[in-house]
């Protein structure tokens, strides 16, 4: 372990991850670096004890070179804010072990999931890469942003994770679009304004911004975004197709073949702005966003991660 790219860490573990096993995770956290020296130049180990806990523990971690962030995206998202808190140049570099059912992000940066051990051999041996962030209304995000039923969906997966589901991955994420797709209607009417150009009236159905290709445990929303190349990819409906066929993309996206249906757009931007006539479903890296006007920008090279 001679180059490990750790240096002086801080690990943010959130005990409650994965039905209790991030309390597990971080007793071998604690044994991992414990007994191998050379993995770290110091270490500590701290556990998150409710919503937000994670957000100031890595804006403290100022002097440090490396945040590790254990559990799931919600626990990653909250690091990140925490991160983008700090000066770039005093901002420690991230790295996770992923330890949840979504693991979005994981997928993102080819990450081992939900094996603690192999993801910290992963780390020790892993190189660092330069990658951009999310922004809107002031928020960070790591993974995802959207609008409308998708939303609805991701919030109804993380309500539903928290009355402890038996379900995971996809199929926790299918089970719900069935469900909200059943409810189906009109839309949510907005205005958006991409880039320069000039506003687009949209009836959103489902309106997607990544940083990385999934989201929802594995679905291929924008299947060719890529978290370094200083863009963001949108995937929104053009058209209202009919339930029949919504349903259907549904399904089309878990390998991101509803990208050749022509109810859909996916583009690259560097900037958005929405403005709803009604205040729609949002969520943030699965947390409940408010709002009816919201600004989104992406800030590239913000994060050195290592994967």
């Amino acid at each position: 372990m001679a180059h490990s790219p750790l240096g002086r860490t801080l690990l943010i573990a959130n005990p409650a991850a994965h039905s209790g096993r991030g309390a597990e995770g971080a007793d071998f956290a604690r044994h991992f670096l414990g007994s191998y020296s050379t993995a770290t130049r110091g270490y500590e180990v701290r556990l998150t004890g409710g919503p937000g806990d994670a957000v100031g523990m890595a804006a403290g971690a100022v002097g440090l070179d490396t945040v590790l962030a254990l559990g799931g995206d919600g626990v990653i998202h909250e690091v990140v804010n925490g991160l983008m808190r700090l000066p770039e140049s005093a901002r420690p570099q991230l790295g996770i072990i992923p330890l949840g059912s979504g693991n979005d992000y994981a997928r993102t940066l080819g990450m081992v999931k939900n094996d603690v051990e192999r993801a910290f051999a992963q780390l020790v041996r892993g190189t660092v890469r330069e990658l951009e962030v999310g922004r809107v209304n002031g928020i960070h995000f790591m993974q995802t942003l959207s609008f409308g039923l998708d939303a609805a969906i991701a919030l109804d997966t993380t309500d539903r994770r928290a009355a402890n589901t038996s379900q995971e991955g996809e199929a926790l994420f299918i089970t719900s679009g069935l469900k909200i797709l059943s409810r189906a209607r009109e839309g949510f009417p907005c205005t958006a304004r991409f880039d320069d150009e000039g506003p687009v009236d949209l009836r959103t159905l489902i309106f997607a911004v990544q940083v990385g290709p999934t989201y929802g445990g594995g679905f291929r929303v924008c299947p060719d975004a890529d978290p370094g190349d200083g863009l963001l990819d949108v995937c929104y409906n053009v058209k209202k197709p009919a339930l029949p066929h919504l349903m259907a993309l549904f399904g089309l996206a878990r390998s991101g073949r509803h990208a050749r249906s022509r109810v859909v757009r996916l583009r690259r931007i560097r900037h958005a702005e929405l403005d709803f006539a009604e205040e729609p479903p949002c969520q943030v890296d699965g947390e409940r966003l408010a709002g009816t006007h919201f600004k989104i920008d992406v800030i590239p090279r913000a994060l050195r991660v290592i994967c």
